[in-house]
């Protein structure tokens, strides 16, 4: 009963979130629930689409939602690993003391990742990963929970130095933020050419989060739906077990252990936000593209033949 009363509060909770959150952000609901999943889940975020979608709005809006701290860093070539996760200064004591850098919040935007060398992009890894950093050989916990959500333009590829698969491999979503249609489009010029000012309510804390994130994790899931999502995973490797002609036709490189592992928690999440105890095959197909679609590298035979990582997905679906 406990468990049910626990799920009830969550899709209630969740409801009340996406309330909220609309009530700045006109339209992008999918994209709302992946960003919502992605936190639940305890995962981070990549998120593509060209400038002016409301892409640091939204992000900046969930954070107020959920009574997080937030700082948004403009990712730019001369930008150093230090000036993210803060330095070593000498103090008037003549003592060594480290400033904290903007990472230490519990909600990051990571704005236009792609346009700061790997060295820098690497400081992020650590953050991601152990929920930490280490400066001058010492480890300073982040702020809990912690989340990346990081964008990135898809049309200007000058100046820019592409992620690194392990890099990639760090976040749960890869989401793609599209144009408004135009009824959306109608609706946020008429919000946003007057003087009106949105008041936007706390729905949830620190704590409340981190019960959420726990419940996620405990829900159980059937052998079935496991067997499903390691299949899918074990289809987009080429010459593998359960490869199709798709995957040997199309694939270069196919997702690893930690895509089965997100499908699976994205899958519980869900589930959970549909009023459901368990995630069936119907929710690992739901969040399957934002999981798998950065996990993927196609081929040159792919892009000549028509194929993208979504249609590619859908067959192996």
């Amino acid at each position: 009963m406990n468990d049910l009363i626990t799920a009830d509060n969550f899709k209630k909770d969740f409801a009340s979130l996406k309330n909220e959150i609309h009530k700045v952000i006109v339209g992008q609901d999918e994209i709302v629930n992946q960003l919502m999943i992605a936190i639940f889940s305890g995962g981070h975020a990549l998120l593509i689409g060209v400038p002016g979608l409301a892409k640091t709005l939204l992000v900046n809006t969930i954070s107020k939602t959920l009574g997080l701290s937030f700082n948004r860093i403009q990712f730019t070539p001369d930008l150093m690993p230090s000036d993210i996760v803060g330095t070593e200064i000498l103090d008037e004591m003549k003592q060594f003391k480290f400033v904290k850098g903007p990472i230490f919040h519990h909600l990051l935007l990571a704005d236009e990742i792609n346009r700061t060398p790997p060295k820098t992009q690497a400081a992020l890894l650590e953050a991601m990963q152990e929920k930490s950093v280490t400066a001058a050989g010492k480890t300073y916990n982040l702020p809990k929970p912690f989340f990346v959500l990081a964008t990135q333009n898809p049309i200007e590829q000058e100046g820019t130095y592409p992620l690194p698969e392990a890099q990639l491999d760090r976040f749960m979503f890869n989401i793609w933020v599209d144009y408004p249609s135009f009824i959306e489009e109608l609706a946020i010029v008429k919000s946003t050419t007057y003087n009106t000012k949105i008041e936007i309510s706390q729905v949830l804390n620190e704590s409340k989060i981190s019960e959420y994130q726990e419940l996620v994790r405990n829900i159980p899931v059937t052998d079935n739906v496991l067997e499903y999502a390691v299949k899918l995973v074990n289809k987009t490797r080429k010459n593998s077990e359960f490869a199709t002609d798709i995957s040997n036709n199309y694939i270069s490189w196919g997702a690893g252990p930690r895509a089965s592992q997100n499908l699976i928690l994205a899958a519980k999440c869900h589930a959970l936000i549909n009023g459901k105890l368990s995630p069936d095959i119907e929710d690992v197909k739901s969040v399957a593209k934002p999981v798998l679609r950065h996990r993927i590298v196609i081929n040159y035979r792919a892009e000549a033949e028509g194929y993208n990582v979504d249609k590619i997905i859908d067959n192996l679906l």
